[in-house]
């Protein structure tokens, strides 16, 4: 085969050759090329959310989880409550993560299959005053589900809340707007729909809420309050800057501009999402989802009901066949899901849906 295999995953993503090409130049990590590099990164990142007057952005080595838990440390105080609006495996995580680091923490379980509710959020907020901070997943990447962003940012500002939003797998792709939005903080990262590569997290903080975040973190690395002292003192990170992840990115962010930005990524993975449906469902395979509570991110499909079904060989069968697919994340159901997202197009989705045919085939379970 003369390409790397499709990466059908929610991240890392396939990425264009301009963005790969970039991490080939080595970068001294106080220099001052490289400290330029990142302040034009966070210019960029700033200016995507148009978040430039209300927030700055603090990026944070590691995967994306370390900037969720970054966020939540640096900003929920040490006697603060967080309730965390819980429809998925991600909103589990982050629930999980601010209890290990002793933040009092309340769930609101909703089933895997449906937004959370803005509504029982609102009830949740009337009945429990002592709740500080509400943790939201805006993509519950665990089934692909889109959750009501507007709406809960619209309860939490009513109610004088603090919000902090893992949008891991939505930026730059699902509209995200500060000026429109309240949130204290808002969780992303360089290897989901900017279309970099993995290795670097970021986090918008809102200025009037950063002022009071100094010395609430439980760890000196994961200090977001130290991390944007230090950067603006002296243009460097803290510590060992994951700098050819950090080149990829300003090159990723470069191609997002010149293809129209969010608006324009948004179509291309709308167009995958409904190519890979409707070729799915013509192989007899039916989404998890129903279509108006799906994002068009990655989707998660009902395994085949046939007892010859194992994924392992199914997704060896892909993988033979240039494409990568993700397991499922459900307990109780048998499921896979297949990503929308990454440097890919129609094409790639026709190909990936004809290796799957090819796949069942294979293990004898003719498409319909």
């Amino acid at each position: 085969m003369d390409r790397d295999a499709i990466l059908l995953t929610p991240g890392p993503l396939t990425t264009t050759l301009r963005t790969k090409l970039a991490m080939l130049r080595d970068w001294g990590s106080w220099d001052a090329d490289f400290n330029e590099l990142t302040a034009d990164v966070r210019r960029q990142l700033l200016a995507i959310a148009h978040a430039q007057d209300s927030h700055v952005v603090v990026p944070l080595q590691g995967s994306g989880t370390f900037s969720v838990e970054a966020a939540v440390a640096t900003v929920v105080p040490r006697d603060g409550h967080l309730l965390v609006l819980d429809n998925g495996a991600y909103c589990k995580r982050l629930a999980r993560l601010a209890t290990l680091m002793g933040r009092r923490t309340t769930i609101v379980a909703r089933a895997e299959d449906e937004p959370v509710s803005a509504d029982e959020l609102d009830a949740r907020l009337r009945d429990d005053a002592s709740i500080t901070h509400i943790g939201f997943i805006h993509c519950e990447t665990g089934t692909g589900v889109l959750n009501p962003l507007q709406a809960v940012s619209d309860v939490c500002a009513r109610h004088g809340k603090g919000l902090i939003v893992d949008a891991m797998s939505s930026f730059g792709a699902l509209p995200i707007d500060a000026r429109e939005l309240q949130f204290d903080a808002l969780v992303a990262a360089s290897g989901k729909c900017l279309e970099g590569v993995p290795g670097m997290g970021f986090v918008f903080i809102r200025k009037a809420v950063l002022a009071g975040c100094e010395g609430r973190s439980h760890s000196l690395a994961m200090d977001l309050f130290d991390q944007h002292q230090y950067m603006e003192k002296t243009g460097q990170w803290r510590f060992t800057p994951p700098t050819h992840v950090v080149a990829a990115l300003a090159e990723a962010i470069r191609q997002f501009d010149e293809a129209g930005g969010q608006p324009a990524r948004l179509a291309r993975y709308s167009d995958n999402c409904r190519c890979l449906l409707d070729g799915m469902a013509a192989l007899g395979l039916e989404p998890f989802l129903k279509p108006e509570w799906q994002a068009p991110i990655i989707v998660t499909f009902h395994a085949p009901a046939h007892p010859d079904y194992d994924f392992k060989a199914f997704y060896l069968a892909a993988k033979q066949r240039g494409f990568i697919l993700y397991p499922g994340k459900l307990t109780q159901l048998e499921t896979f899901r297949v990503g929308c997202i990454g440097a890919i197009g129609r094409n790639e989705m026709t190909q990936a849906v004809n290796a799957v045919a090819d796949a069942l085939r294979e293990m004898g379970m003719a498409a319909h």
